[in-house]
């Protein structure tokens, strides 16, 4: 049973100064007083339109919401998802928009004595009336507003809010310097920079009410927040954690209060203190201590639980409820390594004092409209990172800081989240007008998501730092010009972001991601590199084994998306990659040339459009799993591979490895395997074929290792069995074989390797010049329960067989090597009652 218990230090603040109050576990009866009085919090999501401001027509609008999601709703604008429609669209980020709706409020409700209207969320610069009175000015969509109302309600009212474009004021920001900034207009509003266009989405600049606006009520006393955090952040004590609990509220009561805490619905055990109340201030703060024996700690998915303590405060004045708040929170230690040694210096993170291998990708918004990201989309996204063996997610810089539900989810699910400060690829004003705006936002989003375990770091920027030493941005300034500028950056960057983090949580900061660019050597030895000598450079995909950095934080290949994709995109049944419309959606200048380069270096070139699209998906998972398997065994030099990206916002050919549409491409599911906690990964050096196995996992694990090669028609031309340990946390060589010793042909051969339950396979030579054999996949098709299972066996070896159907759902596996006269049965997920038209393919179809 936990026991949990209060400290003798309690305290009460009002203000800067300190009170003692007197803590009581018992529930106090007064005959003469109600038994609660709680805030009243009304919700605004109704009645809403829209208009142009200067129109005089108003249309029903969804709030939360955005003008593209309204217009599009009443088909006063194309869908800009679909072919070209995204340039006929632009007009709308350069128009004004004007929002209203109306409420009651009853005369009971009137008589509270304080109200404040609370906008979580206004995408950018909007001016808000209240029954035609200019209540606020909002300029940061990142930011919250919380206006005092109290004294223009009245029994019927109006809300009204103007969007102004994004351009006028960046304009005149513009007009304010004597010099031009990279990365363009953007620079100069806070709200998701990859609205105005980025390499893999549309330009798309959203106006509107994007996040829930209330109107909440209340008397004497409502909680603003709580903050938990261990007192000893420093060192876990598996024995006893003490936690620190701050809760701070608006108040206007003077007489002692009660403070009622639950962990896991039981009630505490608390010491009672007890004193005069001194007011100075209706923002107070109340600080206590609870100690948790043996507690259980929060862990990532692939080392442990992720346990999760319920907490709940209640407040109490004698017998009355005045309010409560409750919130999930997980014991842990977490912080960022990085330690000079003999090589240059770590970076890996420490979660409960154990060193963590970082598994995963670079997570991009959703949709470009984020009302249209519901909660089972993010549960859905999250348990496929989850089912992909990753533990780690970068919240990209460019995009939003996320709905509280995607920080739940990765709380529920272990899965640690690098946050980005939402600064990308760019330099910033430092006009004092813009950095207290920035400080706001900062306080405001560190203090939201500071009680979330999953919250491994902050990072200020994504490649600004990188862009101004190494991409021209410094090119024909003058040397005041550019001190200026990097001055500049340094206020947001080293000064406004980091403090904000450290004096609102205890979570680590760094700077900007990558610390050093490619073109600086520096990059493979010290901090987190970005490795886009893929692709953008052109440089062959065994770069990436021979260039390892202490932590790949990005790094990427596109592809095309799945057959769904294009058909939406296109409007057709055909897959057609030629039209212009689908071309509108590859927003790399030079992408589809650089796919078919490496496509010809490793991989026949296919001629129809299907072939092409699944050739694409294998050449993109070929690479990047390529560089996954080389950090991973050189772990512990290598502490963290997290690759470039994960999903989409619009249909695309992208980096992505999950599409618009959800589909898992190839890499999702080859990335599965390379992210398998226990490993087996093959290389050849000097004609020694060496294989090392790669333990993620806190226990050490003794079982058989068995290597055989064996040619496609499944004969076996050598075996090796061998018992062995893999130390926990590791990575290390366990079988070298010298290959001149064995006759065999490079090109006709596999080498299955089977260790610990699982089965990988390593080639010789590029898949292009394998000599794969020719033969028929049988499949039995059997229905299940929740859909499908199908049976697949053959009399040769078939590589990369993709099954695929026009019915909605799920392969469990898929773009998997299927062994000679071995069967292997997939499960496909799905509503559908019939699955006739499922197909295979077969990368053994386009060797001749």
């Amino acid at each position: 049973m936990t026991k949990l218990k209060f400290s003798d230090n309690l305290a009460f603040t009002y203000d800067m100064r300190y009170f003692t109050v007197f803590f009581i576990t018992c529930l106090l009866c007064f005959s003469c007083q109600p038994k609660h009085d709680l805030p009243t919090t009304i919700n605004l999501n109704e009645n809403w339109q829209f208009k142009k401001v200067t129109d005089t027509v108003w249309n029903s609008a969804t709030v939360p919401g955005n003008v593209f999601s309204d217009l599009l709703y009443h088909q006063l604008i194309e869908d800009p998802f679909i072919g070209n429609n995204e340039e006929k669209v632009q007009w709308v980020s350069e128009t004004d928009w004007e929002y209203k709706t109306t409420f009651s409020l009853i005369e009971d409700l009137l008589e509270k004595k304080h109200f404040e209207l609370n906008f979580d969320g206004l995408d950018t610069y909007a001016s808000v009336y209240l029954n035609d009175s200019l209540i606020l000015k909002a300029n940061n969509a990142f930011r919250k507003w919380d206006v005092d109302v109290k004294s223009l309600l009245k029994a019927e009212n109006e809300l009204r809010l103007v969007f102004e474009s994004t351009s006028k004021y960046e304009k005149e920001a513009q007009e304010k310097l004597s010099y031009e900034l990279p990365e363009g207009e953007r620079i100069f509003t806070r709200k998701a920079q990859f609205q105005y266009g980025w390499d893999w989405g549309p330009k798309l600049n959203t106006s509107g009410i994007w996040r829930p606006i209330k109107l909440v009520a209340w008397n004497d006393f409502k909680i603003l927040d709580a903050e938990i955090m261990r007192e000893d952040a420093k060192s876990l004590d598996e024995y006893l954690a003490v936690l620190s609990i701050v809760l701070n509220f608006n108040t206007d009561i003077e007489s002692p209060l009660y403070f009622d805490i639950y962990v896991n619905d039981s009630l505490t055990e608390m010491n009672k203190r007890k004193s005069e109340l001194y007011h100075f201030s209706n923002h107070a703060s109340a600080s206590f201590y609870i100690a948790i024996d043996d507690p259980k700690l929060w862990w990532p998915h692939n080392l442990g639980e992720p346990y999760l303590y319920d907490i709940k405060v209640v407040v109490k004045d004698g017998g009355k409820i005045l309010d409560s708040i409750s919130t999930k929170y997980g014991i842990r230690d977490i912080e960022l390594v990085t330690e000079k040694d003999s090589i240059g210096e770590s970076f890996y993170f420490k979660v409960n004092n154990v060193p963590v291998y970082a598994k995963g990708a670079n997570y991009i918004p959703q949709h470009s409209f984020q009302n249209e990201v519901n909660n089972e989309d993010y549960e859905r996204l999250l348990n496929d990172v989850v089912d992909a063996n990753m533990n780690m997610l970068r919240v990209w810089g460019g995009g939003i800081y996320e709905d509280d539900k995607f920080y739940d989810l990765c709380d529920e699910k272990g899965i640690l989240v690098w946050q980005d400060f939402m600064f990308a690829c760019a330099m910033y004003p430092g006009d004092t007008e813009f950095l207290d705006n920035v400080a706001k936002e900062a306080e405001q989003n560190v203090k939201r998501l500071r009680n979330h375990p999953s919250i491994a770091l902050w990072c200020g920027n994504n490649e600004s730092s990188e862009g101004w030493n190494r991409w021209g941005w410094q090119a024909d300034r003058s040397e005041e010009e550019k001190e200026e500028i990097w001055n500049n950056y340094l206020k947001v960057f080293d000064s406004i972001l980091p403090k904000a983090v450290n004096q609102y949580s205890n979570t680590s900061y760094w700077q900007t991601s990558p610390k050093y660019g490619r073109g600086n050597p520096l990059y493979k030895s010290e901090g987190d590199a970005h490795d886009w000598w893929i692709w953008h450079d052109g440089y062959p995909f065994e770069h990436l084994e021979e260039n390892v950095p202490r932590f790949m934080s990005e790094f990427g290949f596109q592809s095309f998306p799945s057959y769904e994709v294009i058909q939406f995109i296109n409007e057709k049944d055909s897959v057609d990659i030629t039209s212009e419309g689908f071309k509108n959606h590859q927003k790399h200048s030079r992408g589809f040339q650089i796919i078919e380069t490496y496509m010809q270096r490793d991989f026949p070139v296919p001629n129809s459009a299907e072939d092409y699209v699944y050739m694409s998906q294998l050449v993109q998972a070929y690479g990047i799993t390529k560089g996954i398997e080389a950090h991973r065994r050189a772990k512990p030099y290598n502490m963290g591979t997290l690759y470039w990206q994960l999903n989409d916002c619009w249909p695309a050919v992208s980096w992505s490895s999950i599409d618009y549409f959800g589909n898992w491409k190839a890499l999702h599911y080859k990335a599965k395997r390379s992210f398998e906690n226990v490993l087996v990964s093959s290389k050849v050096e000097n004609e020694t074929l060496k294989t090392w196995v790669v333990n993620d996992g806190l226990e050490d694990v003794s079982v058989k290792l068995s290597l055989k090669l064996m040619n496609f028609s499944g004969e076996v031309i050598w075996s090796n069995d061998e018992e062995i340990k893999v130390e926990a946390l590791s990575s290390e060589v366990k079988y070298e074989l010298d290959l001149k010793t064995i006759n065999f042909t490079k090109n006709e051969v596999v080498l299955v390797s089977n260790f610990n339950g699982k089965t990988s396979y390593f080639y010789f030579v590029k898949p292009k010049d394998l000599k794969l054999q020719q033969a028929e996949i049988q499949k039995i098709i059997t229905k299940t329960n929740d859909g499908f299972s199908v049976e697949l066996s053959s009399s040769t070896l078939q590589k990369d067989v993709f099954l695929y159907t026009n019915a909605k759902g799920h392969f469990s596996d898929n773009f998997f090597d299927l062994m000679p006269d071995e069967s292997n049965t997939v499960h496909f997920k799905t509503e559908v009652n019939s699955l006739d038209d499922l197909a295979v393919k077969t990368f053994n179809t386009f060797i001749r």
